[in-house]
């Protein structure tokens, strides 16, 4: 691997994970003259070179504005990062709360906002507690030291967690029991089924567990992440003796959820902790117990890796995940008792070395909520449950003999998870098994565990074809499963590359090199998502199929890059982080707000994840005082505070909670009448624009273009499921005006997915599956043939 020349400011991450946010960015004006990449401590690229990717029509070609801030970084300008993602959490506390969601579904939504917190406290709230051990604080454009941070999100959280519970109690538990469903303790039991409970503790649970007593001859045990735990309170027999505590962990493999019979439930369950704390007497019969109660530890989880010092960023990775189940304690979660337990919880958080006024949550039900999903997994009741609905194959794609005839015609474009991924599966397939085919360059961040993807990867290898595939280890909580399929792509031939030193390789990307008579071919798909089958029915992504001579050349270009480092003198289509996306939204910004001030036409709509940049948040505030206007879709954190007066009053920030998690990153900038419309793999954060290799594609074919903005039109008119960011940070449902008509933008796409196919094949009644027959090739063929399949498609279930 090799090092890439950074256009960054020089501001490193925290060092608290690969994901931390630099406390700040230099901030030149959004007008500044300074050329691209010439900040302090950046590496500056030659004007021929990847800084200067926009073109001479572009956003280099507008003379540059006055930066008209009256007090640029005030930090009341900003919100915080951390605070501004827990109100993310809290709109998907809020579905789990809205009686207009299924009731499964709201069981769904609790479950993920309980996940959410859990990676939030192993990341974020890690990474500040480790600042907050350092001489020098580093603190946000908002202002907040690190301490502050901490105890804000502690009074958050609280507020948030007692909601959680107050709904799980007060709202979920009665809903679930009217829908025969239960959860009892198991004192709560019948004699005889309570007496089968116990044979089965002593037969399948018993053998299994270790007490673990804790006194100077043994000392307090290691508690894995995230494992749930039994703390037991007993005297000793001198009562003048520090009261004793012990421990048992509640064993992983097993099921927290144990079906027992229940008169009157179709499905009732005791927690695995429950019946376990029921017995804790056999494990100290001669000890006088206080009290028993559950716990949870949380501890930082993040990986630590100097690659520069690394011989072997595998190796060091494999180390790293070793070590990380050792990380520091950062927060301890409380459940549902018997006796008193202050004493013992100070004791536990000394143990611990966690604060016991910011880092301890008692609970008033049970620990990880998330881990109750069991109760309705298979639980099929159409009532409790949102609409069926399957990915739609598109009408281009539908039967089709020959893939990439399809893409020579025309460029496509999917939207999932409204339309099927299957495309994109059968793509990597078909160019393995295509003997034209001769390359296959892909990147892979996420892809999930049995992958068709990977399974064409390793086959085209083994058929001897050129495979390389860029694998991004540092993708957090995939390290291991990533490290494990890398491994056998290796086997199979394929050349895996590791990414780049000190960057992640986030972009999503795949080119496929075919030989078509007398000349070569570049086929190329791009996305906003992840090449992962199970992620790509439940995010909404953008994926565009292309063979577009620029683009494919850029392609070339870009994976050159990410395996030896051969950057391009000039880009033709693609702008490519770190080396010049940055400069070229903020061209792009700059250009729309001098079109603004000479009157022509200046608009901005953009939907992505996170809105952090602070260089970009500034460049948003001049083009609104400019007179631009300015609508965001931005579903997570948003840094940005719109609505204040003379500063901000043109930009509208929204974000979308739905059934399916809004992903995509789209980019439109009205250009004074000349519209240009991006696709890209990248959030507008100094993660992704310095430390994360990215690209932001232009959508070029006008039937692409005129979808992508009624997507993007679509999205930013929501009025069921939008919520609206206030300038004080506080987010509020949109409120439907009077007389006006209820547009759910998801539920739209959905409709307009099955319409599609529809009109393309009246008896066509669902998605059914990607019907192709592949036909062996005769070695004399020299091209690859398919026939249609005789197979009827399937409906809708």
């Amino acid at each position: 691997m090799v090092d890439l020349p950074s256009t960054s400011d020089g501001a490193l991450a925290t060092g608290h994970g690969n994901d931390a946010e630099p406390a700040h960015a230099s901030r030149p004006g959004a007008g500044s003259s300074e050329p691209a990449g010439s900040r302090s401590g950046a590496s500056v690229a030659p004007a021929s070179g990847p800084a200067s990717i926009p073109p001479a029509s572009g956003p280099a070609s507008i003379p540059p504005a006055p930066a008209p801030l009256p007090a640029e970084g005030d930090p009341a300008h900003y919100l915080n990062r951390e605070l501004s993602w827990l109100e993310f959490n809290a709109r998907v506390l809020a579905e789990a709360s809205s009686p207009e969601v299924p009731l499964f579904e709201r069981l769904k939504f609790l479950g993920i906002f309980f996940s959410n917190l859990d990676e939030f406290f192993m990341v974020r709230v890690a990474g500040l507690q480790a600042q907050t051990q350092r001489t020098i604080a580093e603190v946000p454009p908002d202002g907040l030291t690190p301490h502050e941070q901490l105890v804000a999100i502690s009074g958050r959280v609280h507020a948030l967690v007692d909601e959680a519970y107050r709904l799980w109690s007060a709202d979920l538990i009665p809903a679930l029991q009217r829908a025969g469903i239960v959860i009892v303790r198991p004192d709560e039991l019948e004699p005889a089924e309570l007496s089968a409970l116990d044979e089965r503790f002593r037969t399948e649970i018993f053998p299994i567990l270790t007490p673990l007593a804790i006194d100077p001859g043994h000392p307090f045990p290691h508690l894995r992440n995230k494992m749930i735990n039994l703390g037991i309170m007993f005297s000793r027999e001198h009562e003048a003796q520090e009261p004793g505590f012990a421990v048992i962990q509640v064993p992983p493999m097993l099921s927290r959820l144990m079906r027992v019979r229940v008169d009157g439930a179709a499905r009732a369950f005791v927690l695995l902790e429950d019946v376990i704390a029921r017995h804790v007497k056999d494990f100290f019969p001669s000890g006088r117990l206080r009290g028993t109660y559950p716990f949870r530890v949380t501890r930082n989880w993040d990986l630590e890796i100097d690659e520069e010092e690394g011989e072997d960023l595998l190796e060091t990775i494999q180390a790293e995940l070793r070590r990380r189940d050792r990380g520091n304690a950062v927060r301890v979660e409380i459940g549902v008792g018997e006796g008193g337990v202050g004493a013992s919880v100070q004791r536990l958080c000394r143990a611990l070395n966690v604060d016991s006024s910011l880092a301890v949550y008692r609970v008033s039900g049970p620990l990880h909520i998330a881990d109750l999903m069991g109760i309705v997994a298979d639980d099929e009741r159409r009532e409790y449950r949102d609409e069926p609905f399957s990915p739609q194959v598109p009408p281009v794609f539908r039967d089709v003999e020959d893939i990439f005839a399809v893409i020579r015609e025309q460029d496509v474009l999917l939207h999932h998870p409204y339309e099927s991924f299957d495309p994109v599966a059968e793509f990597v397939s078909r160019a393995a098994d295509d003997p034209n085919v001769l390359a296959i360059k892909q990147t892979l961040y996420r892809t999930g565990g049995d992958s068709p993807i990977l399974k064409a990867l390793a086959r085209a290898a083994e058929s001897g074809k050129q495979v390389t595939a860029i694998v991004e280890l540092k993708a957090r909580f995939d390290e291991a499963s990533n490290i494990q399929w890398a491994r056998t792509l290796e086997r199979s031939g394929v050349q895996v590359i590791y990414g780049l030193l000190g960057l992640k390789t986030h972009a999503k990307a795949l080119l496929v090199v075919r030989r078509e008579k007398d000349r070569l071919r570049r086929y190329v798909h791009l996305s906003t998502g992840n090449y992962n089958p199970q992620t790509a029915r439940i995010y909404t992504d953008i994926g565009l199929f292309t063979v577009n001579r620029e683009i494919g050349e850029d392609m070339t270009s870009f994976f050159n890059l990410l395996t030896g480092y051969s950057a391009p003198p000039k880009w033709n289509r693609l702008l490519v982080a770190p080396l010049g996306l940055h400069e070229a939204v903020l061209g792009f910004i700059a250009r729309e707000a001098a079109h603004a001030r000479a009157g022509r036409k200046a608009e901005i709509v953009a939907q992505m994840n996170a809105l952090v940049d602070v260089d970009v948040i500034d460049a948003l505030y001049a083009a609104s005082q400019a007179g631009v206007d300015i609508k965001l879709a931005v579903r997570g954190i948003c840094c940005l505070r719109p609505g204040i007066p003379g500063l901000s009053e043109r930009i509208q920030v929204r974000a979308v909670i739905d059934r399916f998690l809004e992903h995509k990153r789209l980019f439109r900038f009205a250009n004074g009448g000349n519209e240009e419309i991006y696709m890209s793999s990248a959030d507008w954060m100094p993660r992704n624009f310095h430390r994360r290799v990215e690209v932001m594609i232009p959508i070029l074919d006008s039937s692409v273009r005129a979808r992508v903005n009624d997507i993007l039109n679509t999205t930013i008119s929501d009025t069921v499921k939008t919520w609206e960011l206030a300038s004080d940070g506080g987010y509020h449902k949109l409120a439907l005006s009077p007389g006006a008509p209820a547009v759910r933008s998801q539920q739209r796409f959905i409709e307009l997915a099955r319409e599609r196919v529809k009109l393309s094949d009246p008896l066509a009644r669902g998605g059914g599956r990607f019907h192709i027959l592949r036909v062996p090739v005769s070695p004399s063929d020299g091209e690859s043939r398919h026939r249609k399949t005789a197979k009827k498609k399937k409906g809708l279930p």
